[in-house]
């Protein structure tokens, strides 16, 4: 089962504090609900470990998470895939944008898709997309409260 999601970030910060925080582990960790460990493995490429609870089913996920074209420090794309045996699987990628909006503000952009199979697929594509969507302004909020430290 496939699904997009989108949406917009206004960040109290410049465009390079906020690049350097997208690429930057410790701070992905501390902001990826249920992120377990986030270790770096090249200047590309991460290994990840995330407890999720969708519907009835909590299932931890391990999984690799690369960055792709690569435009410092405007935009990358981000691909993960993860196994969560029995729950099944998800894997996915979003574009990441970033554009100044004046001298302090940073407007960060992302346009997600998602696919996901196994016995989470079978809980009903609007449970997916909502907590999905729910997940990712999670993981924007805390990045954003993170990097304007708000």
């Amino acid at each position: 089962m496939a699904l997009v999601i989108e949406g917009e970030e206004r960040i109290a910060a410049p465009v390079q504090k906020v690049w350097e925080a997208l690429n930057d582990p410790d701070v992905l960790k501390d902001c990826i609900p249920g992120c377990q460990s986030l270790e770096k493995k090249s200047d590309t490429d991460l290994a990840a470990t995330v407890v999720l609870k969708i519907g009835p089913i909590k299932a931890t996920f391990n999984g690799e998470v690369t960055l792709k074209n690569l435009n410092p420090p405007h935009s990358y794309t981000i691909a993960g895939e993860g196994k969560g045996g029995i729950a099944g699987f998800a894997k996915g990628g979003a574009d990441v944008t970033l554009t100044p909006d004046g001298e302090d503000t940073t407007v960060l952009t992302y346009a997600a898709k998602a696919d996901v199979g196994g016995k989470i697929a079978q809980l009903g594509s609007r449970l997916i997309t909502s907590t999905s969507k729910k997940l990712a302004g999670q993981f924007f909020s805390s990045f954003n409260e993170r990097v304007s430290g708000k």
